[in-house]
């Protein structure tokens, strides 16, 4: 997955584009259920965990972070790797909440400044884990 990232105000906003040498592009990318989880390939996600560090060094983070105040109901479940197709999920809030259901391809997604320590702790303990042979 290729992408940017930009933050703006409370939200830290991911852009993706799936490689060009990709047979199925829309494989590629990120999946969202909005407001309900994220799933991202496999080879994906030790980028993407790196990208989570990046933002926290941010002082719009720390900001946002503070502010917060999130509940128990804000946080992220442990992620979960589907053999089938490769993607590893998470359930938590990424992106807004809709009335769409399922995870779908996305080349834009959302979360929120004060959700990204949470998802970065549990994506990389999912990183340790995988390297350790839990």
């Amino acid at each position: 997955m290729k992408g940017s990232l930009r933050l703006e105000g409370h939200v830290a906003v991911f852009v993706c584009t799936a490689p060009s040498e990709d047979h199925a592009p829309v494989q590629a990318l990120p999946r969202v259920w909005d407001g309900r989880g994220l799933g991202l390939p496999e080879r994906d996600v030790a980028g993407f965990t790196a990208a989570l560090g990046e933002i926290m060094k941010t002082p719009l983070f720390w900001r946002s972070y503070r502010g917060a105040g999130r509940g128990a109901a804000r946080t992220w479940a442990e992620p979960h790797t589907d053999p089938e197709d490769g993607f590893v999920y998470v359930s938590g809030p990424c992106g807004d909440a809709s009335d769409l259901v399922g995870y779908r391809p996305v080349n834009t997604f959302t979360i929120a400044l004060a959700d990204v320590r949470g998802l970065r702790i549990r994506l990389a303990a999912h990183l340790h884990a995988r390297l350790v042979g839990a």
